[in-house]
């Protein structure tokens, strides 16, 4: 990581604090010495990809995970993704179920959520980078500061972001977010161990377009466009 990150413009200009911060310093070091040891995901180039593929000024909808996917060719930098020809991961195999139930979705064979991220979903992991096959390795090293401020700024700059907060951890979030600006959804995590206690049948993206259009916004195309 160089001195001025890969990270757009836009969200440059308000995390420039977070990047000059002490914290950051030695998350930077930790990193740089991860990565002399272990296989660090996502690959460097993509750690600030959720931010690369939907600018500040184009974000609608927020959805928070926690942290990278820690197998091989799994993690691309957008939370609950996986590159073309990588099988969908379960949670995001029953976010699929819940949008098929909910707007008819098509259930696609890939689990790249790149268009998603181009339509303004910001798919924003808490944390941005995991040692392979070690889940949450990094957790509590800086990440958490740093997409606080993300989620920060959504919250100062914007108006009519829809948040939607699965599991104890995204919904720990919500302090960040101003209520009266935007609209926040919750419930549990579509993993499998929870799925069944309420996120079948949360109906979040639709609810989602339907805040959409009535402030006036361009409603999000769930469906994916591939094979």
């Amino acid at each position: 990581m160089v001195n001025k990150p890969d990270i757009h413009e836009s969200w440059y200009q308000v995390l420039k604090p977070e990047f000059e911060a002490p914290y950051f310093a030695k998350l930077k070091e930790f990193l740089k010495e991860e990565m002399k040891q272990h296989r660090i995901f996502p690959p460097a180039n993509r750690i600030f990809h959720a931010f690369n593929t939907t600018p500040l000024a184009a974000v609608k909808v927020v959805i928070l995970g926690q942290d990278p996917y820690h197998g091989l060719g799994q993690a691309h930098g957008l939370a609950f993704s996986v590159p073309d020809g990588v099988k969908p991961p379960p949670s995001l195999q029953n976010i699929y179920k819940e949008l098929a139930s909910d707007i008819g979705f098509r259930i696609p064979k890939s689990g790249n959520l790149e268009q998603w991220a181009q339509e303004g979903v910001l798919l924003l992991n808490t944390v941005l980078t995991v040692r392979e096959s070690a889940a949450s390795s990094h957790a509590g090293k800086g990440w958490e500061l740093f997409t606080d401020a993300a989620i920060s700024a959504i919250s100062e700059n914007r108006a009519g972001v829809v948040f939607m907060l699965w599991g104890k951890h995204a919904i720990s979030k919500e302090k960040l977010i101003n209520q009266e600006r935007h609209f926040i959804l919750k419930s549990v995590h579509p993993s499998p161990l929870s799925a069944h206690r309420g996120f079948f049948g949360c109906k979040h993206f639709s609810k989602a377009n339907e805040y959409l259009k009535k402030i006036g916004f361009l409603t999000v195309d769930w469906q994916l466009r591939t094979h």
